[in-house]
């Protein structure tokens, strides 16, 4: 059975949304990891690792919005979920933020390697996609330095 143009654009707004769900808990995570910190490591944390992610996470959603206005189709808010316990520690932070944010990059590259955004999509809504992944490529590295360093 053939799918529409309108049901491959709401599949790209889903699979887009997974992506900013998967964003939003990365962000929550790092900001958690922000305030178990003292002042040194949490302006590491938050150059190297708060800011793209949170750039990703702003992009996205703006990415999201506009696709779905030039679509007519209902947009969406995002929320940031709880991170969990601050018992946890900022090493276990920093951990489940870099999953969440390879797996919204992993959502992503699916989403383009689907073929949809050339199919259904349009310009805007590809670039946004490159942009948003651009902006998580440095993070595995990045956090890998930043628990490497922590507490020296």
């Amino acid at each position: 059975m053939a799918r529409t143009a309108l049901e491959d654009r709401g599949q790209i707004l889903d699979e887009l949304a997974a992506a900013i769900d998967q964003l939003a808990l990365a962000v929550a995570c790092l900001g958690e990891a922000f305030e178990l910190l003292a002042v040194d490591a949490a302006d590491r944390l938050e150059a190297d690792l708060f800011r793209p992610v949170q750039r990703a996470f702003g992009r996205a959603q703006r990415t999201h919005t506009q696709f779905a206005e030039r679509c007519a189709l209902p947009k969406r808010g995002f929320e940031l979920p709880p991170p969990g316990l601050s018992s946890q520690g900022v090493g276990a932070f920093v951990e489940r933020a870099v999953a969440a944010s390879t797996d919204a990059d992993r959502r992503i590259a699916e989403l383009q390697d689907s073929m949809l955004p050339i199919e259904s999509g349009d310009p805007e809504l590809r670039t946004g996609l490159s942009d948003i992944r651009e902006l998580l490529d440095r993070v595995p590295a990045s956090a890998r330095q930043f628990l490497r360093t922590l507490g020296r």
